[in-house]
């Protein structure tokens, strides 16, 4: 293995978990909140639209680090847009023909991954800075946490407002998949603010306030760790 690609082994480390958790697009971020919040009523649907999300943020980086020294700068926005409309338009058709009814339950929300803020914002300032390879990742990792978010919200608002999880997963994986759900607790016994939009600004909320409770503990624990064994520069500062 060359030096070369060692060094670039923690890089991309970092421009993975910085998607998946440091700088997730949903809950550290929070951009692409009008799709998050709106379609995340079930976990069929967050699944679907965050597969799609993903699918567009991966290979709009990687098209736009491709051609990016032959932008000129003055018109690079309106490309990105169109590189992104482009791409949102093939999920859509394929969408249409395989997965009808889940296209039909999302809605307005497909083309609307062209002005996700998350999508053009890594377009202008990761992928038309960093090569093909590095660019890819951004969008994949970006993609996946935006889906993991999506996904984990859509599951808590589906089992808590419906007390079931993979309702119409049929939409998404074919009539085999007409028998996936699971039902923990009858419908009529859940709670009805879950599954209408104010609960998905409490379930986001809910979200975020875990993600900064983690933090914040691994933060103290580094802190605590650094205090018994000091690095040299340490032992200097506080010697002096």
């Amino acid at each position: 293995m060359s030096e070369n690609s060692l060094s670039t082994m923690p890089q991309n480390k970092k421009i993975f978990l910085d998607g998946i958790w440091s700088n997730n697009p949903g809950i550290v971020q929070l951009l692409g909140l009008c799709p998050l919040l709106a379609v995340s009523a079930t976990l069929i649907n967050a699944l679907g639209l965050g597969l799609a999300t993903l699918f567009v943020l991966t290979l709009s980086n990687l098209v736009v680090s491709s051609i990016r020294n032959i932008i000129r700068q003055e018109i690079r926005i309106p490309v990105y847009v169109l590189i992104i409309a482009s791409l949102v338009t093939c999920v859509e058709l394929v969408m249409n023909a395989y997965t009808h009814e889940l296209y039909v339950a999302l809605g307005i929300f497909i083309p609307l991954i062209v002005t996700n803020c998350a999508i053009i914002g890594r377009a202008e300032a990761f992928a038309s800075k960093n090569n093909p390879l590095r660019a890819a990742l951004d969008g994949f990792s970006m993609g996946l946490g935006f889906c993991l978010v999506l996904v984990v919200l859509g599951g808590l608002r589906e089992l808590i407002g419906q007390g079931s999880l993979l309702r119409g997963a049929e939409m998404l994986f074919g009539n085999q998949a007409a028998h996936w759900t699971i039902q923990f607790f009858p419908q009529e016994n859940g709670l009805l603010l879950a599954i209408l939009p104010p609960g998905a600004f409490f379930f986001l909320g809910f979200l975020i306030a875990i993600k900064n409770s983690i933090d914040s503990k691994y933060a103290h624990r580094a802190k605590n760790i650094s205090l018994k064994h000091p690095t040299p520069e340490l032992v200097s500062e506080t010697s002096t």
